[in-house]
């Protein structure tokens, strides 16, 4: 059993940063890729950012690329999503996933991030 706990969200002013974490248990964390999600209101759930197992790749939307910054530590099992120059846009719940092989098969329960203008 694979448990996500998301922490780290909240309200902010654009231009703000903020910075998410995502403890994983219940697998060797160190062997998967992780990535984060974000479903804002009325719209699909959209890739944010995801990191592979030895952290040397990373993937990045093209509309946080340059702002964004995604990180593990595997030795405390969390990845981190850095967020800076927010903007009202990245509104929205944000989901850390563990990928097995080619899908993303576990879920965090989401940590809420409001950007006001």
């Amino acid at each position: 059993q694979v448990q996500l706990v998301e922490s780290g969200g909240g309200l902010v002013q654009a231009g703000d940063s903020l910075r998410l974490s995502c403890a994983a248990s219940g697998r060797t964390f160190s062997s998967y890729t992780m990535g984060w999600f974000r479903q804002a209101p009325g719209k699909e759930r959209e890739f944010v950012a995801a990191i592979s197992s030895s952290g040397g790749i990373r993937y990045y939307a093209d509309s946080v690329q340059g702002r964004f910054t995604i990180s593990r530590d595997s030795a405390k099992n969390t990845v981190f999503l850095q967020m800076n120059s927010l903007k009202p846009e990245d509104t929205a719940v944000y989901y850390c996933a563990l990928r097995v092989l080619s899908e993303y098969n576990y879920w965090g329960q989401g940590t809420q991030v409001a950007v006001s203008s």
